[in-house]
C-alpha cells in the first residue's frame, strides 16, 4: 500500500505512528490524502516573498526556461522589485528554516512528535507559480511534503535501483534520467512522505505553497569529521606513536605489519571509551545548527535575582527559535544539550527543559538547583528571552 486516506482519523499519518514507523519510515513512500483535512496555510505567498528579502534568511529563486530546458538559480536576500518582474509561470521561491521565523509554522511540528525532535531539521516553504519546479532530484533525508495552498503534481520513482546520475549542465543536482512509477496531484491538506533516495519531481499545477518538513541526517563523513576534530582537540600531547618493542628491520624503508599495528594502537588510544563522553559529543553535535546559526547573547544581561523576581510575578523565559535542545540519560543523572552546550542535571529537569518552549515561574520553581543554574546559563547565552508580564509575546 503506497496511498492512504487519513480522512478525519486520529492521526495525520492515517495509521498509528508505530505502524508507520514499522512499515514506511526509511522503507517506502506514502501518499496520505487528507492528512490535515481543511488545512489553511498560516502564511501567504507575499509573506514568504517579504521574508526572502531580509538579511540572514536562506532563500533561493529557481527559474526554468522550458523551451531550452535551462535552469537559473538565484540566492537571497532579494529586492522587493525582483518579484513583480517575474513571469506568471515556471519559477519557484524556496525559504528554509521557516519554523524559526514563524511561530505558527513552528506549531505544525507538534503533529510530528512520533519522530525525535532533534531529528527534525527545518520546515522549508516553497511558493511556485504555475509550472514552477526545482526539477527531478533525490534527497538523502526523510521529508514530509504537505500541500498548503493550490495544487502540485508529484511524480516519484519507487522502483528498485533507480538511476541516480546527475546532469552536468546545471547548478542544481538534477537527475539525468527520471522514469516515474507513480503520479499524483496533491490538494491542500494532502501530504507525501518520501524516505531517503527516492527520485521525485514536483510541478505546480497552479500557484501553490508546499511545506517540506525535512529531517536532519548528517552524513557519515560529517559525523566522522566532527568526531575526529573533537578527539584531536582533547588529545593529550603525550599520546604519540610508540615502538618500544622495535627490533632491527629487514628493510629500513619498509612500513611493515608491526608498524601498522602500532599506528592502529595509537589511534585507538583516542577512542571515546566513556559512553558519557561519546554521548556528550553527539548531543553537542546534533543540537548545533547546520548553518552555525546561534542565539545571540544579551549585551546587558539582567541580574539573576531580578529575573527570579520577574518569574515569580508573571514573567516567562521564551526559548529562542534557533535554540535546539535535546537530553540524554547519563551514568549519573542526565545531560541537557543546547546549541552544543552540555549541562548536567537530574533527568526530570532535563526532560522538562528540553520540551518547554517557555519557562514560567511554575516550571522554574519545580526545577532543582542544577536545572535552575542551567536556565540562567542558557539565558545569558541567548537561548531564552525574558518576557515580562506586561509585554506582548
Amino acid at each position: 500500500m503506497i496511498e492512504i486516506d487519513a480522512g478525519n482519523g486520529p492521526h495525520p499519518l492515517g495509521m498509528s505512528p508505530q505502524e508507520f514507523l514499522r512499515g514506511y519510515w526509511q522503507k517506502q513512500p506514502l501518499l496520505i490524502r487528507n492528512a490535515f483535512p481543511g488545512f489553511e496555510s498560516p502564511l501567504q505567498p507575499e509573506d514568504l516573498a517579504g521574508l526572502a528579502c531580509e538579511d540572514g534568511v536562506l532563500a533561493r529563486l529557481i527559474e526554468h526556461d522550458k523551451a531550452n530546458d535551462a535552469w537559473r538559480v538565484r540566492h537571497g536576500p532579494f529586492a522587493d522589485s525582483d518579484f513583480p518582474a517575474l513571469p506568471d509561470h515556471d519559477w519557484t521561491l524556496l525559504v528554509q528554516d521557516m519554523d524559526k521565523w514563524d511561530a505558527d509554522i513552528r506549531a505544525l511540528l507538534a503533529s510530528f512528535t512520533f519522530i525525535p525532535r532533534w531529528r527534525i531539521d527545518d520546515v522549508m516553504i516553497s511558493f511556485a507559480a504555475a509550472g514552477g519546479s526545482v526539477g527531478a532530484h533525490v534527497d538523502q533525508y526523510d521529508v514530509f511534503l504537505l500541500q498548503a495552498q493550490g495544487r502540485r503534481r508529484w511524480q516519484i520513482d519507487a522502483g528498485k535501483n533507480p538511476p541516480l546520475g546527475f546532469r552536468a549542465d546545471v547548478e542544481l543536482k538534477l537527475l539525468r534520467e527520471f522514469a516515474p512509477t507513480h503520479d499524483w496531484v496533491l490538494e491542500p491538506g494532502d501530504m507525501l512522505y518520501l524516505p531517503p533516495g527516492v527520485p521525485h519531481h514536483g510541478v505546480a499545477v497552479d500557484h501553490c505553497l508546499t511545506f517540506s518538513v525535512g529531517m536532519r541526517a548528517p552524513s557519515a563523513a560529517e559525523l566522522l569529521g566532527d568526531f575526529v576534530d573533537t578527539l584531536a582537540a582533547d588529545a593529550p600531547e603525550e599520546l604519540r606513536f610508540g615502538d618500544a618493542d622495535l627490533v632491527p628491520p629487514k628493510d629500513a624503508y619498509e612500513i611493515d605489519a608491526a608498524a601498522m599495528a602500532r599506528a592502529v594502537e595509537a589511534l585507538n588510544l583516542l577512542r571515546m571509551r566513556d559512553p558519557d563522553r561519546l554521548g556528550d559529543w553527539f548531543g553537542g553535535f546534533i543540537t548545533t545548527y547546520r548553518n552555525a546559526v546561534e542565539p545571540a547573547a544579551d549585551e546587558a544581561p539582567r541580574p539573576r535575582i531580578e529575573v527570579e523576581w520577574d518569574l515569580a510575578h508573571g514573567a516567562s523565559l521564551q526559548r529562542h527559535p534557533w535554540s535546539r535542545m535535546a537530553w540524554r540519560k547519563a551514568t549519573k543523572a542526565a545531560r541537557l544539550y543546547a546549541g552544543g552546550r552540555v549541562l548536567a542535571m537530574p533527568v526530570r529537569d532535563a526532560q522538562r527543559l528540553a520540551a518547554a518552549e517557555q519557562v514560567d515561574g511554575g516550571l522554574y520553581e519545580g526545577l532543582g538547583e542544577a536545572g535552575r543554574d542551567a536556565v540562567f546559563e542558557l539565558l545569558e547565552a541567548g537561548h531564552y528571552r525574558l518576557q515580562l508580564a506586561d509585554e506582548d509575546a
